[in-house]
């Protein structure tokens, strides 16, 4: 690999940043210095030890709330305006930002480790002639990539191990496809080989285009020795290709760091807030202008009061002269009521908020019902601040492979000449009597290993098509240890199955192709390969078998290859292929033909002629190929299931049942995508219409688009619709109307997308919609759409780490996303806004009680309460409890059964405006009763002696008193579901204040701190106060529990159970997504110099190279039972008749 060397100078910009192209000279370090281009080190985290402090305190104060409260601070600091100590402020305002700055840090250490691990990865680097170890972001020349590497930077293909410099990439991380990839590197290049010297004198320079986001597409010159050579993407290895097949290769780095293509489609990480936190901080505002009228009106008062009345009474307070204006008085009157009723500003709300986020992110790590355990891998909230999103998701933004699949494919079913094999489910085959079986394959129907032992001759016709219609490439390290490399998972699939029952690919050379047929090596001549490609959906090979027969064989899509059959034959396969199909499995055609010799000699002629075409030459090679498919004779058909995660159907229709639209955003071809479509239910046979979207230009999409809008507002009752959209309809023109359709749509499956345009989707909906989103992805071609979304979910499967990484959420498998929002979404969603309500409504019943006193104190900016409760009242008295509601309630035990429940989330309905102004009127109605009826009982109140009781303190013991046991029996009718902490916290806290109330008005704190606490006695006239409403609030609960009983209303329970398709014949021929190999194959040039193998089986071939491929199977168990492992209760037994109303009852 040859890395160009940093530097701070680039004269070929239009500005500073800005490339109009990149040159890049081999070995040539004084060039390369003059530009700046970016090094290969990734930075994702924010701060450092230096400015974490610093940036972290700015980005805090830029909230509303922390900002006024420090205000708030200085203005206590003022002795004139001031009537509260300084310390009522300082102590919630501290713990907020300590609490944020902790999190924060915690996040950022993890990205710092994320970080450290990417960049201190080792590579061979040669310097001075000789390989060093070195790390990746070090790297500035020639290095070694070995077999099973990652690729750090996009190359420049040199040269590699295989003839010709080809080399075999795996593009997972890119786009999803683990299909195998070639890429070959230029002729003059290649000859460099691993020769170190030659290596090393290497100075050519490329010339090419700036950094971008276009994963297909490269375009670039390279000038060595006064030539110029082409450079097109298939010279190319991108960040995040894995090399298969490959012992090594070396390449010339064009792009390092964040400026290769795959970090370019990766998007810039975005701070998510909630909508929940949005409403906040709109609402903070509002009632920090609330609290200014009520300082406006007060300092009012004041100002009047002082004219009319106060002024008779100057000459004896000793004012001074600046203060005897009965306008400024009411300035400084203003100042101090806005810090005496600065807590209807809730700074200890934030506290408050990040512990139950803090708290229901554990709960989602505790799930043992989201524990993975064949990979122990559990379910891990990456993020604490989106919780209570998670309740509110209308659309979902899923990647198809290993998201929805475990991108396995296995052969289950085959129909040969009519008869069906696999849906008898006998025991598990016994394959021991094929020494080179692949262990792992699974079939249960040993009638089909009878039929091979009997020599049935169709049955074995047909697996010696599978054996040699194929492109793969074969690999045996140790004797009987096949390894096959296959372009597409399907092809790997079929081969596999004729290896186990007796039809092994062995080897291949560009003319010959070498099966153990039963244990018999047999030899075929190779004579064509009539390759795949996506207008044909088929492919054929003509082969020459030891008896010198010229056989054609063919597979395909089955609506292809019947129009090719010979129309003499009887069609007995088609019934099979429509009970494959209304499976959900991938199906397959399978046909051969006997040819003649003169035939063959004159098409062969044709073929060579047109092959050397220099115009039309595609056309007239399909041509040709029709020519020769032509009469076929149908062998059967194959039914492989392209093996879905475990409980994907029955989580999407669920989720759909939930109101939520699933959308699948994928990089594979359309036939591939709807063929999983069916298998996961998202797509049914009674959905009314397909809508595909196959226009090539703006103005055809345009068409199409409109077409069908019409079309479908004018039946809008048509909810069963698909819809298929090519990313060409991404065109900003076209933003408003593919959004109108596409939402006009069941089901959408957007195909043939790349990283960034997935990304480009979910920018859609939220633009225009305004509704949460979700995106959920396993590989690195998914991060920039899990950045994106509301809420990034990210699975850990086949593809790596990347968007795990890169997500807020992650766990292992695709059902569990179900429970992550019905069951811990729509509950944080509840007990965050039941938590809000009550929150909102204790703290204006709390502070109000200042405001209606200050008409009768002379808007003096007295306090009601003595400032030892003022201080308590959020962080002792009222504070636990409110915590346990918000931590364990539950509104339902049935959230899965009934996924209608999740619907309130989505409207927004349990935490609004609207109700906002309906719990803060009820906090102003309660503040209006708590203080005025215990101030008709005071003030002519006497006791049984005579004695007057209406002093200011035995009148604010009384309020507080009423005020603690109101607010504890408000939340008691708010808790949904009580458990042993909603007990603890409440009756403890009655407790607390009781306790804390006589011992402050006790005779011994009077003795030790008479100053602090002159109030002896007062307890006692306070309390029996207190008892004088107990009969108030006591009638006060009993009606709002009636109120609340009332309105409860029990969901109906819905069926989602999965749908089986039992019509429309679908073929899904998934091959390649590009053009095949068989041109490749035929010509030699992936083949190395094979050694002669003439023994008897089982014969070895010599290892290709250290390279292995794993696949391994995943799957899982679904635990039916709702419940979490953080204690909340299981469900009850089906048996037992309780309704939702009696639940939500008890």
């Amino acid at each position: 690999m040859l890395v160009p060397w940093r530097g701070d100078w680039n004269p070929r910009s239009k500005s500073p940043g800005q490339e109009e192209e990149r040159h890049v000279r081999a070995n040539d370090r004084d060039y390369n210095e003059r530009f700046s281009y970016a090094d290969n080190h990734i930075k994702t985290a924010k701060y450092n030890v230096f400015t974490f402090l610093p940036i972290n305190l700015f980005e805090q104060f830029q909230r509303f709330a922390n900002a006024y409260f420090l205000v708030l601070l200085i203005l206590q600091l003022i002795p004139e305006i001031s009537s509260l100590s300084w310390f009522t402020t300082i102590v919630p305002l501290v713990l907020v930002l300590a609490i944020t700055a902790v999190k924060d840090a915690t996040d950022d250490y993890f990205r710092h480790k994320s970080d450290q691990q990417v960049n201190t990865r080792q590579s061979q680097v040669l310097i001075k002639g000789k390989f060093i170890q070195h790390m990746i972001y070090e790297f500035y020349r020639t290095l070694s990539v070995s077999s099973l590497c990652c690729l750090q930077a996009d190359l420049l293909l040199l040269s590699s191990s295989e003839p010709y410099g080809l080399c075999y990439i795996e593009t997972a991380e890119l786009d999803g496809e683990t299909n195998l990839k070639v890429r070959q590197a230029l002729t003059v290049t290649s000859d460099l080989g691993d020769d170190v010297a030659k290596l090393a004198d290497f100075n050519g320079e490329v010339i090419c285009e700036p950094p971008n986001n276009k994963l297909d597409k490269f375009t670039g010159t390279l000038f060595w020795k006064d030539n110029k050579y082409p450079l097109d993407n298939e010279k190319m290895l991108l960040r995040g290709c894995v090399l298969r097949n490959t012992e090594w290769c070396f390449g010339l780095v064009i792009f390092a760091g964040l400026q290769t293509k795959l970090m370019q489609n990766c998007g810039r990480t975005k701070f998510k807030r909630t909508s929940i936190d949005k409403l906040m901080n709109t609402l903070v505002l509002w009632i920090f202008g609330f609290l200014i009228c009520m300082g406006i009106i007060l300092a009012i008062g004041n100002t009047i009061w002082e004219q009319k009345v106060g002024s008779n009474f100057w000459e004896y307070l000793q004012w001074k002269e600046l203060t005897i204006s009965a306008v400024f008085s009411g300035f400084l009157t203003f100042w101090s009521y806005v810090i005496i009723l600065n807590t209807v500003v809730p700074i200890s709300l934030y506290v408050s908020v990040e512990v139950l986020r803090l708290g229901h992110s554990y709960f989602i790590n505790w799930d043992r019902r989201m524990y993975y355990s064949r990979k122990a891998t559990p379910a891990e909230a990456r993020t604490t601040t989106l919780n209570e999103e998670l309740g509110q998701v209308e659309f979902i933004f899923s990647d198809k492979t290993g998201t929805l699949t475990q991108n396995i494919m296995v052969f289950n079913k085959c129909s040969i000449n009519g008869k069906t094999y696999g849906t008898l489910k006998t025991p598990c085959v016994d394959f021991s009597f094929n020494p080179l079986m692949d262990r792992k394959f699974r079939f249960h129907d040993s009638s089909l290993v009878e039929a091979i032992k009997l020599e049935e001759p169709l049955v074995q016709e047909f697996f010696r098509l599978l054996a040699l219609c194929h492109t793969i490439m074969p690999e045996e390290r140790n004797e009987g240890e096949l390894v096959y490399q296959a372009q597409s998972p399907d092809e790997g699939a079929l081969v596999t199955a004729a290896r186990n029952f007796g039809f092994v690919f062995r080897s291949r050379t560009p003319e010959t192709i070498t099966l153990y047929e039963m244990g018999q090596a047999v030899t075929y001549q190779l004579l064509a390969i009539l390759d795949f490609n996506n207008v044909r959906k088929r492919m054929s090979v003509i082969v020459r078998n030891p008896k010198g027969q010229l056989k054609l064989y063919s597979k395909g899509a089955d609506t292809i290859l019947f129009d090719r059959l010979d129309p003499n034959q009887t069609d007995v396969t088609e019934e099979a292929m429509l009970e494959f199909a209304g499976e959900g499995l991938r199906t397959l055609a399978l046909a051969y033909k006997d040819l003649d010799e003169d035939v063959f000699d004159e098409w062969m002629k044709k073929l060579l002629f047109a092959s050397t075409a220099l115009e039309n030459r595609e056309e007239k090679l399909g041509a040709l190929y029709e020519e020769i498919e032509q009469g076929m004779m149908l062998l059967g058909a194959t039914a492989i299931e392209d093996k879905l995660q475990e409980g994907v159907p029955e989580t999407i229709a669920c989720l759909t049942l939930a109101n939520i639209k699933i959308w699948v955003l994928t990089g594979d071809k359309l036939e591939t995508a709807m063929n999983i479509g069916y298998s996961c239910n998202m797509l049914r046979d009674d959905m009314n219409e397909v809508f595909i979207i196959s226009g090539h230009t703006m103005v055809e999409v345009r068409q199409e688009l409109r077409e069908n809008h019409g079309t479908w507002q004018r039946q809008i009752q048509q909810w069963f619709v698909c819809c298929y959209l090519k990313a060409h309809a991404l065109e900003a023109d076209l933003e408003q109307i593919l959004v109108d359709v596409a939402c006009l749509c069941k089901t959408v499956i957007c195909c043939r997308v790349t990283p960034l345009q997935k990304a480009l989707v979910v920018e859609l909906i939220k633009r225009h919609k305004r509704a949460v989103t979700l995106a959920i992805g396993d590989g690195a071609n998914d991060v920039s759409m899990i950045k994106t979304a509301h809420i990034g979910v990210g699975i850990s499967g086949q593809e790596g780490m990347q968007a795990v990484l890169a997500s807020d959420y992650s766990f292992a498998q695709f059902r569990y996303l179900q429970r992550l929002l019905l069951v811990h979404g729509r509950w944080s969603y509840h007990r965050m806004c039941n938590f809000l309500c009550y929150f909102f409504y204790k703290n204006f019943a709390f502070t109000l009680v200042h405001f209606w006193y200050g008409f009768l104190c002379g808007f003096s900016a007295q306090t009601v309460y003595d400032q030892w409760f003022i201080t308590l009242f959020n962080i002792v008295y009222t504070s636990l409890p409110v915590l346990a509601m918000g931590l364990f309630d539950q509104v339902s035990l049935y959230s899965l059964r009934y996924p209608n429940l999740y619907r309130p989330g989505q409207l927004n309905q349990l935490f609004n405006k609207r109700k906002f102004f309906t719990c803060t009127l009820q906090g102003v109605c309660t503040s209006f009763i708590l203080f005025f009826i215990p101030y008709g009982a005071f003030m002519s109140a006497v006791r049984d002696d005579g004695a007057h009781i209406s002093d200011q303190q035995a009148f604010a013991v009384t309020i507080a008193t009423s005020l603690v046991i109101v607010v504890s029996a408000q939340i008691g009718l708010d808790t949904n579901y009580w458990t042993a902490v909603n007990h603890f916290f409440i009756w403890g806290s009655l407790a607390v204040y009781f306790a804390i109330l006589f011992a402050m008005h006790s005779d011994g704190i009077f003795t030790i701190f008479p100053n602090q606490f002159p109030f002896i006695g007062k307890n006692v006239n306070g309390f029996t106060g207190a008892l004088n409403l107990f009969f108030f609030n006591y009638y006060y609960c009993l009606v709002r529990l009636l109120q609340q009983a009332s309105r409860r209303q029990g969901p109906q329970e819905q069926n989602f159970r999965r749908v089986r398709r039992t019509s429309s014949r679908r073929s899904a021929y998934a091959f390649a997504h590009q053009q095949g190999y068989g041109e490749l194959i035929t010509s030699g040039k992936n083949m190395k110099i094979p050694t002669a193998s003439t023994s008897t089986y089982p014969l070895s071939s010599p290892a290709r190279g250290n390279s292995v491929v794993k696949n391994s199977v995943v799957s899982g168990t679904t635990d039916a039972a709702e419940t979490n492992s953080t204690g909340f209760r299981r469900e009850s037994d089906q048996n037992q008749e309780v309704t939702v109303e009696d639940l939500e009852a008890r």
